[in-house]
């Protein structure tokens, strides 16, 4: 089995990236500290081809260098904006029928594995800040709680880990059910 070289990998160009049909996901990173985490969760974004990530409260934006370093040109592709308060980013997408779903480990919450969507429907995932996790006034106005079944010692991952579980598994779930 020989590994592939970059020319071989069928890259989108940036311009054919911006008129791509994009995953009917969006993210939502509340008061992220990490700028490798930020630039961390672009590139997952590109990856899979998410709509928008929106930025909030103190978490801080492109152009950095910090975020460059791990986003590896993705905020040239990925569409994203700056929000203060996300709270009020969250009324605003349910307003317009995108199911909010916080990832945090909560009561009654959503195992990932159990999540199930629906392809006629778009979804703004929410990834907290890397201490405090999902802020809870924003656990409280979300449709869903989903957690991510852990089962060892620490029971907590990266924020860029978490996003890319979860993006991969919600990416497969939307991808396999509109087949």
């Amino acid at each position: 089995m020989r590994k592939l070289k970059n020319n071989e990998l069928d890259r989108l160009s940036v311009n054919d990236f911006k008129t791509a049909k994009k995953t009917p996901l969006i993210i939502v990173l509340d008061n992220i500290r990490s700028l490798n985490n930020i630039g961390s969760v672009f590139r997952t974004s590109d990856a899979f081809l998410v709509e928008k990530i929106y930025l909030c409260g103190i978490t801080a934006t492109p152009p950095h260098k910090d975020i460059h370093k791990t986003a590896l040109g993705s905020t040239d592709t990925v569409a994203w904006e700056h929000v203060e308060n996300t709270i009020e980013l969250v009324e605003k997408l349910k307003s317009k029928n995108i199911v909010v779903c916080a990832i945090e480990q909560a009561e009654h919450a959503t195992l990932l594995n159990d999540f199930k969507v629906e392809t006629n429907k778009k979804y703004a995932l929410i990834f907290g800040n890397e201490v405090k996790g999902v802020a809870q006034d924003v656990v409280n106005a979300s449709d869903v709680t989903i957690e991510i079944p852990q089962f060892g010692t620490k029971h907590s991952l990266n924020i860029s880990v978490s996003c890319g579980v979860v993006v991969w598994d919600v990416f497969s779930k939307l991808t396999l059910t509109s087949k």
